[in-house]
Order: C-alpha cells, then structure tokens, then sequence
C-alpha cells in the first residue's frame, strides 16, 4: 500500500515515495526477495508421495510470480522488481532450496519482518502471493495428491493464512 514509513497514508494528492530496500535490513530484504523462487523450487520437487513436475509446473511458477508485477501492492511488485533486476543469476544451493524444513522456517522468519516492518495489507499480499506461486506449480500438471495438499496446508500455516 502507499504508506508512509511512519503508516499514515500519504497526503491528498501527493503518492508515498516508492518502497525501497531502505525499509528493510540487507538480510531481510535478501529473505523476502529469495522466498519466492525457493517456493517455486520446493513446490517443483519431488519427495516422498509428491511425482516430478513437468516444464508446464516450472512455467506456471514462473508465471505466478511474475503475475506479482500487477498486484495492488508496493511491497509484491518492490520484490518482482528486485528479482527481475539481478544480474548474478546464480541460484542457491539446491539442497537448501529443496528443504521443506528450511523453507517453512524462512517462511516464518518472513512473517516476522513483515509483522513489523511492512503495511498489514502488503504483508498479507506478499504471503498470499507466495502461497499463490505454490498452488499453481502443485496444480500446474494434474498431479496434485495427497503431499501437495500437505506441503500447501504446510506452507499456508508457515505464512500465517490459516
């Protein structure tokens, strides 16, 4: 939302300078930047009760998370905008992408830094954006069991929407 950091909305007539990485801690930023491609990546992997995903998973997350560039919120389209501009392309590791564990506990470390230093409704965006990517990687090709449905309820505690 335009808020200004102090969350009063900005005065009549005049848009609240854009969200920068000023408002969050390097490392807080890096989180909230990272989360969504580590959920692409958890979603796409298999493990135990959850099939390999197809080219048509990985596009649909893809998609999903490019689709944050039209949502009704500064903090969502500041993280699609960080994503698109890194140059490095260098991944993380995929042990720690792919660790169910790891990435729920980023989650919540998210919801943490969201709680206290974001709007309510940017946050509640970002972790619903998030889920977003999730469900449509887990229904992108008809393969949705049992663990998908696990790994999403999971997932939806971890970012407090359940």
């Amino acid at each position: 939302m335009s808020h200004s950091l102090a969350g009063e909305p900005p005065s009549a007539g005049r848009r609240a300078a854009p969200l920068t990485t000023a408002v969050y801690s390097a490392a807080e930023w890096d989180l909230l930047t990272t989360l969504p491609g580590r959920v692409l990546v958890a979603a796409a992997s298999p493990t135990p009760g959850r099939p390999p995903r197809g080219v048509a998973a990985g596009l649909a997350g893809l998609d999903a998370v490019a689709a944050g560039r039209a949502f009704d919120s500064d903090l969502v389209r500041a993280v699609v905008a960080a994503i698109y501009a890194r140059h490095d392309g260098a991944p993380a590791p995929a042990d720690r992408l792919a660790d169910l564990v790891d990435l729920l506990a980023a989650c919540r470390a998210a919801v943490r830094v969201l709680r206290r230093r974001a709007d309510p409704a940017d946050s509640a965006a970002y972790r619903q954006w998030l889920e977003s990517v999730a469900v449509r990687v887990c229904h992108a090709d008809d393969l949705t069991g049992p663990a998908d449905r696990r790994f999403l309820q999971r997932l939806g505690h971890a970012l407090e929407l359940r």
